[in-house]
């Protein structure tokens, strides 16, 4: 006896990384509902993706962002750190040259 179709279960099916791409570029295109339409896909599963990955984008922007800034930081150190030396020098010369 044959399952009615309301009742049969669906199963889920991973798509690669590669599929989403090509499907959001599609989406670009064309739009998210005729792609999802072209795909077999609910659109609802192209506008995840595509939030996703705008996520991802932030993110590595953020980390692009936190490293520039710590090697700003770190020139200023660097540069600190040399002005303290020639003062440090200076010093120990006008305290000899006091003498």
């Amino acid at each position: 006896m044959a399952r009615p179709a309301s009742t049969m279960k669906q199963t889920r099916t991973r798509h690669s990384q590669a599929y989403k791409d090509e499907a959001l570029a599609l989406a670009e295109r064309v739009g998210v509902s005729r792609a999802a339409e072209q795909l077999g896909l609910h659109a609802s599963q192209l506008y995840g993706w595509r939030s996703k990955q705008q996520q991802s984008q932030t993110n590595s922007e953020r980390e692009q962002s936190l490293a520039d800034e710590n090697a700003r930081l770190k020139r200023l150190l660097a540069e600190q750190a040399e002005e303290l030396a020639i003062v440090k020098k200076a010093a120990a010369y006008f305290a000899k040259s006091l003498k």
